[in-house]
């Protein structure tokens, strides 16, 4: 006689386990302390064996008989249902494992060797922010596209951070990516969202046209803004070298070498995280010779210390701001020197722009050209610097700036 839920709830314990038969291998097992399981026989290659259903009356008789069924199914396809079931409890195990956050922590600690210790803090800092508060305890395995899209990046998108918005999927891109190669999780549901963002329009750093350099060298040389020399001299040289503003104010002394007329960047102060060798003009070196005579006296690494604070490197809107006392603010920027040269070298001095493009230490898109070392064109880069610093040297005496190729004597 099959079981009723009445009778499954008047049940007594006695002094002995006892069972209550369902049919179908499905019974309930009344131990003498008061507790009811649900048990089911069954009979898996020949041999006898036993699967738990739960507890009863938290496990109600109807869904006890579903899983029996649902086991049934099972033996019917040739699978073993307490094999199915302890597979399952691992499966749920690690997929509480492994939150988005905790693929992403390991993620980030195994990358760090590759990062600037600066690039690495960014990258935890949007972690912190923008994506953990909202998936980060979310099983890797289970967030879906629009999951991703809604919970994290329309809630930058609303505040009209579109760069930031693009980065954040980036990261999230590449942590699925990681969960994929390390079993964590089957794809990676941000290749899915191309198209879903606003995108906003590429902003170009300001530049000046090479006409308009010999009135701004007159400017700087008048020295109406009143700049201090060290500030002057740090123009000067992004003119020359056309490095990254942060690469210039963060050198150390021990990066030049004089001797040989080369500066060596090093890897954890390159945004690409790889070496950087640039070569020294006579002007070049006059010039740092000049601001090692002033500062020589101040106990500082930096080679363009701070004014207040010598044991810190000069602040980034330094420069910013003394362009702009300039009468340039708005035209010109330090980082605007990059394009200027890169243009002007290319136009009218004749170089190839991979050669300009090498100096300027772009990202290159193959691992082929990411693989080429730091001194791919040096000696053509050597000739170059040179060159471009007797350039602007004849602008700035009233040279007249013409098209055409200036000349590669030596090249």
């Amino acid at each position: 006689m099959k079981l009723s839920d009445k009778k499954c709830r008047n049940a007594k314990p006695e002094s002995k386990p006892y069972k209550l038969v369902d049919g179908g291998g499905l019974y309930l097992l009344v131990k003498p302390e008061g507790g009811k399981y649900w048990r089911m026989k069954y009979y898996y290659l020949g041999k006898e064996k036993l699967l738990a259903l739960g507890v009863y009356p938290l496990v109600s008789l109807a869904e006890a008989r579903e899983a029996r069924n649902q086991a049934k199914k099972m033996l019917a396809a040739g699978k073993d249902p307490s094999v199915v079931k302890k597979e399952n409890k691992r499966k749920a195990l690690r997929t509480a494992k492994n939150t988005f956050q905790a693929v992403a922590l390991e993620w980030h600690e195994k990358q760090k060797e590759r990062w600037t210790p600066h690039h690495a803090v960014n990258v935890m800092r949007r972690l912190n922010i923008d994506i953990f508060p909202y998936i980060g305890k979310r099983p890797i395995s289970e967030i879906d596209p629009p999951e991703l899209l809604e919970e994290v990046l329309r809630r930058i998108e609303k505040r009209n951070s579109l760069y930031v918005a693009g980065r954040v999927k980036q990261i999230c891109g590449q942590i699925f990516r990681y969960g994929v190669a390390t079993g964590k999780c089957k794809r990676d549901p941000s290749a899915d969202l191309r198209g879903a963002l606003k995108t906003g329009k590429t902003k170009h750093f300001p530049t000046l046209d090479i006409k308009e350099m010999p009135e701004f060298l007159a400017v700087l040389e008048r020295n109406d803004a009143r700049l201090f020399a060290s500030t002057r001299r740090a123009i000067r040289l992004l003119m020359l070298m056309f490095t990254r503003t942060t690469e210039l104010i963060h050198s150390t002394w021990q990066e030049f070498d004089f001797e040989n007329a080369m500066w060596e960047i090093p890897a954890e102060r390159m945004k690409m995280g790889n070496p950087h060798l640039v070569p020294l003009s006579r002007q070049a070196i006059e010039i740092l010779k000049e601001q090692k005579e002033e500062i020589g006296h101040l106990n500082t690494p930096w080679v363009f210390p701070g004014q207040v604070h010598p044991g810190k490197p000069m602040s980034n809107n330094t420069i910013l701001f003394a362009i702009g006392r300039m009468g340039y603010k708005g035209r010109m920027t330090g980082h605007g020197f990059r394009a200027l040269a890169m243009s002007t070298i290319k136009e009218r001095l004749g170089y190839r722009h991979e050669v300009v493009d090498r100096q300027l230490a772009h990202a290159h898109r193959s691992k082929i050209d990411r693989a080429y070392d730091r001194a791919q064109f040096l000696d053509e880069r050597v000739v170059m610097m040179q060159q471009w610093a007797d350039y602007l040297d004849k602008i700035a005496a009233g040279g007249k700036v013409v098209a055409g190729k200036f000349g590669k004597t030596g090249s």
